[in-house]
């Protein structure tokens, strides 16, 4: 991006690398932004994003929420579950999938984040300086959905990298590459298999609790509960592990800020919240748009995509005062808009602001401080998803 010309490219590693002051240009320049190249529409404003949010009617969940053109079809529900279907599917697959994935076993599943976070803790602790991803911030989320689903513990490295790779996405490529595919369709396969055991030999597991949700003598089919195991391994695996790692970047950078919260654990919440606000693991969401609209003057057909940037929509100083300043314990409340809104807000918010909890805290209880290797810091390349792929860090153990 040069001073004179503004491009929004989600493929773009120097946009992956700091999207903001692209986001900053568009909420002043172009807050409804058209790429002719790419074929799509963008709202980078608070209020906008918001709307756009809550507009499930004239904005279509129907063909996903990915901009990747593969992914963009009538079948997209099939791995994206209720995230890519509109009301009334949408309505009764998300009620039908909460009466298992409900509020009470998310509470019950805490003592088990926190045993399965000191497990990998004390075993990256064994050495002063590791890759914070690799070694705890990439294990714990997924292992938690493989814990909450019934995977067994021998499966889950296995599971966690095929995860890895259905995110992963390659310079120069505007599509998911080859190797995502691969690697979905070895996960839909293994989820197919385990919903077959479920179906024969129930557990006390969230699988099984799918396959027995009912509601009117409506239950959910073999392919919808496979695609929901499907979603919460892209929406809740990656967008997690992304949030500890952004979590603990941002604190090294803002030593004065995360200084408050060595001196007063309680204040880790706020910490994941200004984190969710500041530096958002899912920065861009696509909608379909399903009925004309006009904004800034503009009337936009029906069928065109048009993006959402949640991530751009955190950082707009019409709503947050100096939104580039990382300020824990800033008061943020209903503003933030990393979880969406409206009918589609996200299930697993609960469960990821616990998880970040227990982790960070469980950290903290460990060590002194910390420095990361900002020089050997890797992004992660998604055409939704930012954060790091690798961060090196040296702790000092309590």
């Amino acid at each position: 991006m040069t001073a004179g010309t503004l491009v929004l490219d989600p493929y773009d590693y120097d946009f992956h690398e700091d999207p903001y002051p692209y986001y900053r240009r568009l909420r002043d320049e172009a807050p409804l932004y058209r790429n002719d190249e790419r074929g799509f529409w963008a709202l980078s404003r608070h209020a906008d994003v918001l709307q756009g949010f809550r507009n499930s009617t004239a904005l279509s969940n129907e063909y996903g929420v990915s901009l990747d053109p593969i992914s963009r079809t009538r079948d997209a529900h099939k791995v994206m579950s209720f995230l890519a279907l509109d009301d009334p599917a949408h309505l009764r697959l998300r009620t039908l999938v909460s009466k298992g994935f409900t509020p009470r076993r998310i509470r019950e599943l805490e003592p088990r984040v926190t045993a399965i976070a000191v497990e990998h803790l004390e075993a990256a602790l064994q050495s002063e300086s590791f890759d914070y991803v690799d070694e705890f911030a990439g294990k714990l989320p997924m292992d938690v959905i493989s814990e909450l689903m019934g995977v067994p513990k021998e499966d889950r490295a296995r599971i966690r990298a095929l995860a890895d790779g259905v995110m992963h996405r390659e310079e120069g490529l505007p599509d998911v590459p080859a190797t995502a595919m691969a690697a979905s369709a070895d996960l839909m396969v293994y989820y197919a298999d385990m919903v077959k055991q479920r179906r024969r030999k129930p557990t006390d597991d969230l699988t099984s609790a799918l396959l027995e949700a009912e509601i009117d003598g409506d239950h959910l089919t073999d392919d919808e509960i496979m695609a929901f195991l499907f979603l919460m391994v892209v929406a809740g695996n990656e967008t997690t592990t992304k949030l500890l790692a952004n979590a603990a970047y941002w604190g090294y950078k803002n030593p004065d800020q995360l200084a408050g919260v060595f001196a007063d654990h309680s204040r880790i919440p706020l910490w994941v919240e200004e984190t969710l606000r500041y530096d958002t693991s899912s920065q861009i969401l696509a909608r379909t748009v399903a009925e004309e609209l006009t904004l800034y003057d503009t009337t936009i057909p029906v069928g065109d995509v048009l993006l959402l940037l949640p991530g751009s929509a955190n950082r707009d100083d019409r709503v947050f005062d100096d939104p580039d300043d990382y300020r824990i314990g800033r008061e943020i409340g209903s503003k933030l808009v990393s979880f969406g809104s409206g009918a589609h807000f996200c299930l697993g918010a609960h469960l990821a602001r616990m998880e970040a909890r227990v982790a960070l805290a469980e950290l903290f209880k460990r060590i002194r401080g910390y420095e990361v290797d900002e020089a050997n810091a890797v992004r992660v390349h998604s055409s939704n998803v930012r954060g790091f792929a690798h961060l090196p860090i040296t702790v000092e153990v309590a």
